[in-house]
């Protein structure tokens, strides 16, 4: 049988959705395809099992060394959401949680039943609010808190100020827990070095497959952490299941790929951004540090659902927002909670993948400027 190892999308269209899941790298099929031929499963003493325990091992190596922590202290898991859940429910017991307003569902959804919660409002730009979070920090007669602000934003890749923000979570003894599930792969990141406690990240969003993921630790030797599924005691005993080695090894290959080919697409996301602009677009966050793939356009009067609609008549693949909502086109909290008021349903996320051209961006310009000069109906507004 043949694998092809190269990504496609249906003929004639040009996929700018990156951030919702990048295309799978041709390293990561392929490592896939070799991880998928082990018959043993790596819990197993016989040979089978050994050889597949070894192939996870490296793979733990190869995550681990990458994004700064000891192997042990690496855990896999499903994905980011499942990463996210597991350290605020395995780490968090007995701490009252700081989130940001622009958080994810997955960590804005996935505290311990109970938890007591404070929501960190943000600026303009989408960044945290250094002089609130240093606030509630300070609380006096407080229990210790858990803080946490996701390195780069789903929908407008607004980075946040970590090296100041792990100043102050360290000078109040608190935990910082970083969801990088957009940042891990299209930036440098050492959890140790940066002085993260810990870290989510997710295979997809790297040009990987979906289904695995991981939750980084900080420390020198191997961190208690409770389970949320106990199982087999698989990870060290924190989080039961056979792992998904071929999804694993994908995700390592694909890291890896990414670390050592760079993307370019900032260039190209500056020519995208000129050119809306122009035609009355607003760039949310666009006064902030932020990925270099991530564009959140706005168009004043014209409704996000009817944007995505001509877009896609034009063969374009974006979204709105985050595309983790069964498939529908909602209002974003993200750009509320940055006082956007309207403007937030009025604004479509461009995120380019690893592997765009040039002629993909010169695609969505020319779409851009047709939708921009277009009437719009009453029912797409």
């Amino acid at each position: 049988m043949t694998v092809s190892m190269s990504p496609s999308t249906p003929r004639g269209v040009v996929y700018l959705d990156a951030n919702a899941t990048e295309p799978l790298r041709p390293g990561a099929a392929q490592a896939m395809v070799d991880a998928a031929r082990l018959v043993g499963n790596p819990s197993s003493v016989h040979a089978a099992g050994r050889a597949a325990r070894a192939l996870l091992e490296e793979a733990r190596g190869t995550v681990a060394q990458a994004l700064g922590v000891a192997p042990l202290n690496c855990v896999f898991t499903s994905g980011g959401t499942e990463a996210n859940v597991l350290a605020m429910q395995g780490l968090g017991a007995g701490r009252r949680f700081l989130v940001g307003r622009t958080e994810h569902d997955a960590v804005r959804k996935g505290m311990p039943a109970g938890a007591a919660t404070e929501w960190l409002e943000v600026d303009a730009n989408g960044q945290v609010r250094l002089d609130l979070l240093e606030q509630a920090l300070a609380q006096p007669d407080a229990s210790p808190a858990f803080v946490c602000l996701m390195l780069a934003n789903n929908e407008t890749g607004v980075l946040h100020p970590m090296a100041e923000i792990v100043r102050l979570c360290q000078r109040h003894g608190a935990h910082l827990h970083v969801d990088a599930v957009q940042a891990a792969g299209r930036m440098a990141l050492a959890v140790e070095d940066q002085g993260f406690d810990s870290l989510a990240c997710s295979g997809h969003k790297m040009g990987g497959p979906k289904g695995a993921g991981a939750l980084l630790l900080r420390g020198p030797a191997p961190a208690r952490l409770t389970p949320v599924f106990e199982g087999g005691g698989q990870e060290q005993g924190r989080r039961g299941g056979t792992q998904a080695l071929p999804a694993i090894a994908g995700l390592a290959a694909a890291l890896a790929e990414s670390l050592a080919q760079p993307g370019t697409s900032a260039p190209l996301r500056d020519q995208l951004e000129q050119a809306a602009t122009a035609h009355g677009a607003v760039v949310c966050g666009g006064q902030a540090p932020r990925l270099a793939n991530t564009s959140c356009l706005a168009l004043p009067g014209r409704g996000a659902q009817g944007q995505l609609m001509r877009l896609d008549l034009d063969g374009l693949c974006v979204s709105a927002g985050s595309a983790c909502s069964s498939g529908k086109v909602a209002f974003s909290h993200v750009l509320d909670a940055m006082g956007l008021g309207p403007l937030a349903g009025q604004a479509i996320r461009v995120s380019l993948p690893w592997n765009v051209t040039e002629a993909d961006v010169q695609h969505f310009i020319q779409a851009y400027a047709r939708l921009a000069a277009a009437p719009a109906p009453a029912a797409l507004v």
